[in-house]
């Protein structure tokens, strides 16, 4: 029998706790990923465009509120992907 490695498939096709555990976390975490990149996106966008621009805090302000309300859409698309998935 072959010895399961941390985070490995085995070869005859068996997935290791780790690795399952990991597939099975994985949309959870690509959705966290959604909602925490698209704040990220555009705080940064904002500031540059500030910066580059001098529009002082507006642009950061707008683009902060674009990328958050992306993110949470996002976020919010993969959990009702999810949710239909699992029915």
């Amino acid at each position: 029998m072959a010895e399961k490695e941390p985070g490995k498939e085995t070869k005859d096709g068996e997935l290791s706790e780790t690795a399952r555990q990991m597939r099975a976390a994985e949309p959870y975490i690509a959705a966290v990923w959604k909602l925490v990149g698209g704040a990220v996106v555009g705080v940064l966008g904002g500031y540059f465009l500030d910066k580059g621009l001098g529009t002082g805090p507006w642009g950061m302000l707008g683009l902060s509120l674009v990328g958050i309300s992306a993110g949470f859409y996002g976020f919010l698309h993969e959990m009702a992907r999810l949710g239909k998935r699992k029915q």
